[in-house]
């Protein structure tokens, strides 16, 4: 039962809307809020502009990554540490720092660790990255900071399109990855099996038709001819590389909805929200197996295929051999949901 409090802190949501982080902020403000209408939110475009909407506010919670926040992880660290000295901050960590930020990782852990240590109290969104904070930011088991799952939209799974065709029924090899375009985000491997599960298929009598990648997003900022690179990856191959662009709610919904199979292919993750994208849409994702690939199978068991990277062609071959294993039964429980996360925040606000 949620701890009834004095009053939740302010609820702080600070860059482009469009920004995974910022969305997810949103969401769970307006959680927040259906839960205990004497929440506040309030938003502003920077972390300078923000400073201004704390004056004579006691508390506030914010949802922080580093490259949101300053062009620098150092300079991210500096804006926390602003808005720290204005009131008590709580503060949701993202991007948790780990080996694959390579040539940044020791200024981003530097930057992280200011983070800590400026908040009153910090969350992460999984026990996954508990265990970053511990390996790569020092923190001690007494202080690791509190972990509360991402909740999805829905509380359980959409109805979805039957993609069955008739026995014997030429069809395309479709693969879709959704959310920005970066690498180490799964592309090229993707192009690569769906290549070769292709022509294993072909091989033994399959009528596989075109072969195609579709990234349901835009590319990342400076990440623009990555796109051109996928593409020449992918000519060379026989496969047709599509981006989508970035796309508004309804149209990112109908895209993930659409025929194909459903691919998460970056293991370097903290958190994923594009996980949760895809069940919400009544979709099992193929899921490059991790330490947090497991927890969130654990977290909503059936709800995606784990799979290691040396097998993905197999996977690709056996999903479009069987559609049925890309959907999700109608009603699948998808809890914890945002209804859920909200109430672990209040009664974490209230123990602090």
């Amino acid at each position: 039962m949620t701890q009834v409090i004095a009053a939740p802190p302010r609820l702080l949501m600070i860059g482009p809307q469009h920004h995974g982080v910022v969305q997810y902020a949103i969401d769970v403000a307006d959680a927040v809020v259906a839960a205990d209408p004497r929440a506040e939110r309030v938003y502003a475009s920077t972390p300078a502009d923000a400073v201004h909407l704390l004056d004579g506010v006691d508390r506030a919670h914010v949802h922080v990554t580093d490259r949101l926040f300053g062009r620098s992880p150092e300079e991210a660290a500096d804006a926390v540490e602003r808005l720290a000295d204005v009131t008590s901050l709580t503060v949701t960590l993202h991007d948790v720092p780990q080996t694959s930020d390579g040539r940044m990782l020791e200024r981003r852990i530097a930057a992280y660790a200011r983070f800590i240590a400026a908040a009153h109290a910090t969350v992460v969104n999984s026990r996954h990255e508990q265990a970053l904070a511990e390996e790569f930011l020092g923190v001690s088991p007494a202080t690791v900071p509190h972990a509360i799952p991402l909740g999805s939209r829905v509380g359980a799974a959409a109805v979805t399109a039957d993609d069955a065709s008739p026995p014997g029924a030429t069809r395309p090899l479709t693969v879709l990855i959704a959310g920005f375009i970066y690498p180490g985000k799964g592309h090229s491997s993707a192009i690569q099996a769906a290549a070769r599960a292709a022509e294993e298929l072909r091989a033994t009598g399959h009528p596989v038709a075109d072969v195609v990648v579709r990234a349901i997003g835009a590319p990342s900022a400076g990440h623009e001819d990555d796109v051109l690179d996928l593409e020449a990856e992918a000519r060379a191959l026989t496969v047709s590389f599509e981006v989508t662009g970035y796309l508004d709610d309804e149209a990112f919904a109908a895209q993930i909805s659409r025929p194909g199979i459903p691919l998460a292919a970056h293991g370097h993750v903290s958190a994923s929200r594009s996980m949760l994208d895809w069940v919400e849409a009544g979709r099992r994702p193929l899921v490059v197996d991790s330490r947090y690939a497991a927890e969130m199978e654990q977290l909503r068991p059936e709800t995606m295929v784990r799979y290691d990277p040396s097998t993905l062609h197999t996977e690709l071959a056996a999903a479009w051999l069987d559609p049925a294993r890309t959907r999700l039964p109608a009603g699948r429980d998808l809890r914890p949901s945002l209804p859920d996360s909200a109430s672990a925040y209040l009664d974490w606000w209230g123990g602090r």
